[in-house]
C-alpha cells in the first residue's frame, strides 16, 4: 500500500510564506525521487521542484530563489518551503513519488491561495 498525504496549504497574502509537508507510506522510500507539482485554475499540472534521494534539487524558473524543497529519508517526508508568494502561485499542490523519473504516485493535493 502506498499513500502520500500533503498538509500545510492555506490562504496567504502576497509576499507571505507557507510550508507544505508530505508524509509517505511506502517501502524503500530512498529509491524514489520526490517532486512537488501544482495545477493552477485552467492550466495543466506542472512540476515545481524535485529532489532525489541524496538531496540534489531542481526548481522551475518561476519559483527559483523563492521555494526550497527538502526530504527526510528517515521520517519519509518531503517539504516545500514557499517564500515571497505571488498571486500566480495560487494552485493545488501535489506531492509525488517518481521512479526512473516517471511519476508513479500522487497525493490528494492541498490548496495554496495567494490573495489580498
Amino acid at each position: 500500500q502506498v499513500q502520500l498525504v500533503e498538509s500545510g496549504g492555506g490562504l496567504v497574502q502576497p509576499g507571505g510564506s507557507l510550508r507544505l509537508s508530505c508524509a509517505a507510506t511506502i517501502r524503500l522510500f530512498t529509491m524514489y525521487q520526490m517532486a512537488w507539482y501544482r495545477q493552477a485554475p485552467g492550466k495543466q499540472r506542472e512540476p515545481v521542484a524535485t529532489v532525489n534521494s541524496d538531496g540534489a534539487a531542481n526548481y522551475a524558473d518561476s519559483v527559483q530563489g523563492r521555494f526550497t524543497i527538502s526530504r527526510d529519508n528517515i521520517k519519509k517526508t518531503v517539504s516545500l518551503q514557499m517564500n515571497s508568494l505571488k498571486p500566480e502561485d495560487t494552485a493545488v499542490s501535489y506531492c509525488t513519488l517518481a521512479f526512473c523519473r516517471t511519476v508513479e504516485y500522487w497525493g490528494q493535493g492541498t490548496q495554496v491561495t495567494v490573495s489580498s
